[in-house]
């Protein structure tokens, strides 16, 4: 037996929820957290002894970057930078100065 149709669509589309996002927050909570006692220590000189730095914490260790790729499955790198997602998915910006005049000419600069 089927269920009766409400005459809408019966395709549901899938929110994309993170399920790792409480997990991200913490990591990013760690950074900040590394980052203080780094400027504190940045600030007094780089002196001895050297700070004691917050532990990582146990509950982000196997975390996965988990952005969409081309294929369509979540990205399974470990490697993670700060902002919770791998190189690829959330590294560095290397093209917003080619939309500039200026950022176009940086690279004929050298020659």
């Amino acid at each position: 037996m089927t269920a009766p149709s409400t005459g809408c669509s019966d395709v549901v589309r899938a929110v994309r929820i993170d399920p790792d996002r409480e997990r991200r927050k913490l990591l990013k909570a760690y950074h900040r957290a590394h980052e203080e006692v780094s400027a504190a220590w940045r600030a007094r000189g780089y002196g001895y002894p050297p700070p004691t730095f917050p532990e990582y914490p146990d509950e982000l260790r196997g975390l996965i970057c988990g952005a969409k790729t081309r294929a369509g499955t979540p990205c399974k790198r470990t490697d993670l930078w700060e902002n919770g997602r791998c190189k690829f998915h959330g590294g560095l910006s290397g093209g917003h100065e080619r939309f500039s005049a200026e950022g176009e000419a940086k690279p004929m600069r050298g020659y």
